[in-house]
């Protein structure tokens, strides 16, 4: 599987990494830049790995005044993997920053019911764009470029729309059209990444999303262009396994062990999944991704 500027030429691979680069930045989380959305419009469960249970609406209790979050540093040792899981892809401060101009819910607290609705559909938007982005930079992708291009195109208009225009969005919709796209990506890459490849899992043809591997042992499977969309993969050894080509949207890797397995080709990777995972310095991740600080500590 390669990437689009893999054979341009060098002015060429310059834009196209600048372009990926400049959308990836935009679709990473600022905290800096934003008013602890997260920590406040989201509904927490202190048995999803949260501090304690929380109606959206309210504070964390470990929110500051600063929108800071004061054990941000110790997360992994209090065991709070909600808190480490969590995502936003940047839709935190472009809520903060462009959709209220930098006015926040505290200093304006007649906005905040309105700032965290469009919060939780600005993050959909976001995840989204993460996504077309990916696919965009894809070769094998090419004979759909143009159709992610006006996909992405939209996307992006629909996250700059008034505040009136955006809470009447049906995000629904629109998700199921960028899905399609998303599957045709998964097509294509998983054809191209399966192509001679020796078939050892026993239900290969039925693997699908919401497949249960919780606790399973994969490493003698060939997952080089599986369908893992949505796949509970909650605690299963993944050691030394290459997971390149493989479709892994929505894929749950909470305790996975992934040391020595290589993800550095697989598609719909996120950083939030990589997060809740075991790993070390011989797993392989996506550029766009880094390693998590925990996992040196082991």
């Amino acid at each position: 599987m390669k990437y689009l500027y893999e054979k341009k030429s060098n002015n060429e691979i310059v834009s196209e990494k600048r372009l990926s680069d400049k959308n990836r930045r935009d679709l990473q989380a600022d905290c800096g830049n934003c008013f602890g959305l997260c920590c406040v419009a989201l509904y927490f469960s202190a048995s999803e790995g949260f501090p304690k249970d929380k109606d959206a609406g309210q504070p964390c209790l470990n929110l500051q005044p600063d929108f800071s979050c004061c054990v941000h540093k110790s997360l992994m040792e209090r065991g709070l993997k909600g808190c480490i899981a969590f995502d936003c892809f940047g839709a935190g401060q472009k809520v903060a920053q462009v959709s209220f101009n930098g006015h926040d819910w505290r200093k304006i607290p007649e906005s905040e019911k309105q700032m965290f609705e469009v919060f939780l559909i600005m993050r959909q938007l976001h995840e989204l764009l993460w996504y077309l982005t990916e696919a965009l930079m894809l070769q094998v992708t090419s004979p759909i470029h143009g159709a992610i291009r006006s996909m992405i195109d939209e996307t992006e208009r629909l996250t700059h729309a008034s505040l009136d225009s955006f809470m009447e969005l049906d995000v629904v919709v629109h998700r199921n059209n960028v899905n399609k796209l998303l599957l045709k990506t998964s097509e294509l890459v998983r054809a191209e990444a399966s192509r001679g490849n020796k078939t050892t899992l026993r239900h290969k043809n039925t693997l699908g999303r919401g497949i249960d591997f919780i606790g399973a042992d994969l490493r003698k499977n060939d997952l080089r262009g599986e369908n893992l969309r949505g796949a509970y993969l909650i605690a299963a050894d993944l050691r030394g396994v290459d997971l390149s080509g493989a479709d892994v949207i929505g894929a749950d890797f909470r305790d996975a062990d992934l040391r020595g397995a290589n993800l550095s080709r697989s598609i719909f990777l996120t950083q939030a999944q990589i997060n809740t995972a075991k790993g070390d310095t011989s797993t392989k991740l996506p550029l766009s991704l880094t390693s998590p600080t925990h996992w040196a500590m082991k």
